[in-house]
């Protein structure tokens, strides 16, 4: 409830809240998610804040003047404030192949726009910390799989079967110790083993996905942590195989 976790609405920003309170007043039902929702419970300033809701990118388009449908794997709304832009994402479901849920033969998700509601959506987020829901609604936040308590344990764990997520989507094994490395948690044991087996599965991903997460990994203020876990867990080789090598 809004008296147990301690979240501001004077910390989020004025284009997200604005961008929340019109979605919410049209009848849909809409959520800060993911990242911001953990930094702030954390005290950390996000960097960006994302919403989540039950309305379609077309939806989401005809409220918003100012909005950019993008993405093929994912469609997204892009809503624009200046150089600022919301990013606005349907609530997502299942993967089924008549409704353009798709993978190749090794598992990974090559398209992806099954839409679903909040209660699905949540079990296709990557880590429990990450699948926190602000509720605009009622000022909550709304937990299915104990990311609260694992962001006050300063712990990251998959959510689900953790070969078949890293396998959906490799980067996901950086996104590990990007984020074990930017908010100083520790990787759960049974998250962290498989890295070892499957880390060769960054091969198959497109180099500017590679590119955009090495930025992320190394200019975000957390290098040199990020770079000794890249170590630990044998990953370097797949973004720098000469640096890896000497």
């Amino acid at each position: 409830s809004r008296a147990e976790h301690g979240i501001s609405r004077n910390h989020i920003d004025k284009h997200a809240l604005k961008v929340l309170y019109r979605l919410h007043k049209a009848g849909y039902h809409a959520c800060l998610v993911g990242g911001a929702v953990r930094d702030l419970l954390l005290g950390i300033e996000p960097k960006d804040f994302d919403v989540a809701t039950d309305a379609t990118p077309e939806q989401v388009n005809k409220l918003f003047r100012n909005c950019r449908l993008i993405g093929r794997r994912f469609r997204l709304a892009h809503i624009h404030f200046g150089k600022q832009i919301i990013e606005v994402a349907t609530f997502r479901a299942e993967h089924d192949l008549s409704q353009s849920g798709q993978q190749d033969e090794s598992g990974r998700i090559v398209r992806d726009n099954v839409f679903g509601e909040l209660a699905d959506d949540v079990w296709r987020r990557d880590f429990t910390v990450n699948a926190l829901y602000y509720d605009i609604a009622d000022f909550s936040v709304i937990d299915f799989v104990g990311g609260f308590d694992d962001v006050k344990a300063r712990r990251l764990s998959l959510i689900g079967d953790v070969e078949t997520r890293y396998r959906e989507d490799p980067v996901r094994m950086l996104r590990a110790v990007r984020f074990a490395a930017k908010l100083d948690f520790e990787i759960e044991e049974h998250c962290s083993e498989p890295i070892f087996e499957l880390g060769h599965l960054l091969q198959d991903i497109p180099p500017a996905r590679l590119y955009e997460e090495a930025l992320k990994l190394f200019h975000s203020g957390h290098a040199v942590k990020s770079f000794d876990l890249l170590l630990e867990y044998d990953l370097l080789q797949y973004l720098f195989p000469e640096a890896a090598s000497a």
